[in-house]
């Protein structure tokens, strides 16, 4: 892919085509690390945790493997 360095505001800037980035993984507004590597520039994703909701949704929306367990009566001065 070859990329053309367009003025965009007061800064530079290059596009890169949707298909290349869902290739990549890389969707709108994510951040990627910016680094000069023996005169290159290299781009990569930077790495992000993933929300509750986004773990959950790998193990079909529940968040743990556990069922509910029965620990009999309370004994003593135990409170329930």
């Amino acid at each position: 892919m070859v990329a053309q360095v367009k003025a965009w505001g007061n800064s530079q800037g290059i596009r890169l085509s949707k298909e290349l980035l869902d290739s990549l993984g890389i969707y709108l507004n994510e951040y990627l690390d910016v680094k000069v590597v023996n005169g290159d520039i290299v781009l990569s994703k930077t790495f992000r945790h993933k929300t509750l909701e986004e773990r959950a949704a790998e193990y079909g929306g529940k968040l743990g493997p556990y069922e509910e367990m029965s620990w009999g009566e309370p004994s003593g001065r135990e409170m329930w």
